[in-house]
């Protein structure tokens, strides 16, 4: 289908078949003139209330062919009507450096699981060595122990295990990322068991309890292809010799490579400790704190479709929210990770923290709404040393766990009472699944997180009524948006910029922030490999 029809506009409830009369009138043709058409792009668009709509980008044919679409395209000269032109990616092809042992890509969260299924679609036959268990596991392991029992296991919980921190998460699968690979991570995500609706909707997602089963199937299909992943194996030490990555130590056992994609995630503060001792350069890089706030649903739907909200049938709604120059010299204040209809979760990797993020199911049908609302921390906040900004996190994180008299409860304030600087009371309602309890959060936060947080909170109650109101519940902290350090790379290569054969990988060094980004970055580096290097014979 070679022609591009943008921005026709349907109203809630309005069938999708209508696009079609929609389509040729767009292009001044009867509607029997159109061959056939598809929907690529599904979006709401709420930006004016009383206007409310649907909009959908669309491919068709007509049925004159090629010539009567490029007629077409060229009488009607303008933006939202074109002809596309679909270049296919060039293959890899595959370097002559022989490889003496198989590559091995230490973590299976989304950079891990996309670069080993990558290598593994090459022939390759990747190693995938990770520290947690498997999906089925871990999930025993963190709704019957952690949940109810408050037994934490620093080795199976929501961060470590198959899937990374991703499988437990909201699966938002839209990014700022501009890259083609993009459609290629959505389109492997519906081949292993998504909705086919992510190929289409602006902002697309998965969901938590449809994660997990995708993560098994593309599991699955890596070592259908000849690779190999081992949980329970965490990666104790690496060896380098002479500038050169040689092997890894796991459990007593020796792994020798010639190329170890580290695709740790944001989390494993002790192996990025273990990589700092072996002289891997590691630098200090900005990173974002904060609170997890959570509203009824129902008021975020109220703020974002107004007299719609109730009357048409629309999706739960989300939001996307800056309170500029409320952190002063810091900048912004701004939500990050907004999960409609869904619930906040812990994320310490270790015991005596905690951490926030949030999740929701697929179909976003819960009572509340929680977000992230942050402050970006420049590295001068401690000191530049990037194992200095791990210790730095990590001491707020554990001061969360001593406020709340070393219980995993999250603490937590009130919208009002977080602004006035005073403890919250009476009945406390939460999605966090360890229960809450009231405590002052700006002693979990750099002194001016606190104030910033609170300056966001008045600025976007007056844009939206009763955001900052005695229904708004503060949690936090919120410390894991994004890792205060970076393992530096060559652009071309993707290597470390100092130990050869060593590829940094996503969110945990410092070059990815959400599913998509860390996917195609794994990807990318995955191709680096198959680039430089011919598979083990």
């Amino acid at each position: 289908m070679p022609m591009l029809i943008r921005d026709l506009v349907l109203q809630p409830g309005e069938p999708e078949e209508m696009l079609r009369e929609r389509a040729a009138r767009r292009l001044g043709l009867p509607a029997d003139a159109i061959r056939a058409y598809a929907v690529v792009r599904r979006a709401i668009d709420a930006r004016r209330q009383d206007r409310v709509a649907q909009v959908f980008n669309v491919e068709l044919a007509l049925k004159e062919g090629v010539k009567a679409e490029r007629r077409a395209a060229a009488r009607r000269h303008r933006p939202d009507v074109q002809m596309l032109l679909v270049k296919a990616r060039p293959p890899v092809v595959q370097g002559a450096s022989p490889l003496r042992h198989r590559p091995v890509v230490v973590g299976f969260g989304p950079a891990g699981m996309f670069a080993a299924l990558a290598l593994a679609r090459q022939g390759y036959s990747p190693i995938v060595l990770e520290r947690g268990r498997d999906v089925r596991t871990r999930h025993r392991d963190v709704m019957q122990r952690f949940y109810r029992e408050h037994d934490f296991d620093p080795e199976s919980n929501l961060l470590f295990g198959e899937g990374g921190a991703g499988a437990y998460s909201d699966g938002k699968l839209y990014t700022r990322v501009n890259d083609p690979l993009v459609q290629e991570v959505l389109a492997i995500f519906f081949q292993h068991g998504a909705k086919p609706d992510i190929l289409i909707d602006g902002r697309p997602h998965v969901g938590s309890d449809k994660l997990p089963g995708i993560c098994r199937n593309i599991r699955v299909a890596i070592e259908a292809a000849g690779g190999e992943v081992r949980f329970g194996q965490r990666v104790d030490d690496v060896e380098i010799t002479d500038g050169s990555v040689t092997a890894v130590q796991v459990g007593g056992e020796r792994v020798a490579t010639d190329a170890l994609i580290l695709c740790i995630g944001h989390s494993a503060r002790d192996t990025v400790r273990m990589l700092a001792r072996h002289g891997v350069r590691i630098e200090a890089k900005p990173f974002q704190f904060g609170v997890r706030v959570e509203h009824p649903q129902k008021l975020v739907d109220q703020w974002q479709y107004g007299a719609a909200c109730g009357r048409m049938p629309l999706p739960p709604a989300d939001y996307h929210l800056v309170a500029r120059g409320a952190a002063g010299a810091m900048g912004d204040v701004f939500s990050f990770c907004m999960c409609p209809g869904g619930i906040i979760l812990p994320t310490n990797e270790s015991h005596g923290l905690i951490a926030t993020n949030g999740a929701s199911r697929a179909s976003r049908g819960g009572p509340l709404a929680n977000s992230g609302l942050v402050v970006t921390v420049p590295p001068e906040a401690f000191g530049n040393d990037p194992l200095a900004g791990l210790a730095y996190v990590e001491g707020w994180e554990r001061a969360a766990f001593e406020l709340t008299g070393r219980t995993y409860e999250v603490p937590a304030q009130r919208g009002p009472d977080f602004i006035a600087g005073r403890m919250s009371d009476g009945e406390l309602v939460t999605s966090y699944p360890l229960g809450g309890r009231w405590a002052d959060l700006r002693r979990v936060m750099p002194e001016f997180v606190g104030p910033a947080i609170g300056r966001a909170l008045h600025m976007l109650d007056e844009r939206h009524p009763g955001f900052a109101g005695p229904e708004m519940l503060v949690t936090g902290p919120e410390s894991r948006a994004s890792a205060p350090i970076r393992i530096p790379r060559h652009d071309d290569t993707r290597e470390s910029i100092n130990v050869s054969g060593l590829y940094p990988v996503g969110e945990g060094a410092g070059y990815a922030g959400g599913i998509i980004s860390a996917a195609v970055d794994g990807i990318r580096t995955a191709e680096a490999v198959v680039a430089r290097f011919a598979p083990v014979k």
